[in-house]
């Protein structure tokens, strides 16, 4: 959902997303999400605490004041892109198997293929 500022609408939320904002909270079919102070005072949605709640990544362009609310995942969401360190054995190293940490090309592109049998 492409916003250019953070609060939306009720209805306009919940026809682009389908999670209703209810007294009791944001609502989707049978599941609800508890989401006090979700309202501000003109009656919108504030977009920073729905993120929050519903597990929405948000995303600020600041230079465009453009945002990009994702889809709820309820926690199973990334919450960044930084991948664990990969430390893999450098056979064709001429001092004999020497670990190689995928880190050290950092700045560089990379691809990286894996493959399995099964």
């Amino acid at each position: 959902m492409i916003l250019h500022q953070l609060t939306v609408d009720p209805a306009e939320f919940e026809k682009r997303t389908g999670w209703e904002a209810k007294p009791e909270g944001l609502c989707k079919g049978d599941a609800c999400v508890p989401a006090p102070q979700v309202r501000t005072p003109e009656g919108q949605l504030d977009v920073q605490v729905l993120s929050d709640r519903l597990g929405m990544p948000l995303v600020t362009d600041e230079a465009t004041n453009t945002h990009a609310l994702g889809p709820a995942g309820l926690g199973r969401s990334l919450t960044t892109a930084v991948a664990p360190e990969l430390e893999l054995p450098d056979y064709q190293s001429t001092a004999g198997p020497q670990p190689f940490r995928l880190s050290s090309l950092l700045g560089r592109k990379v691809l990286l293929v894996a493959w399995a049998s099964w």
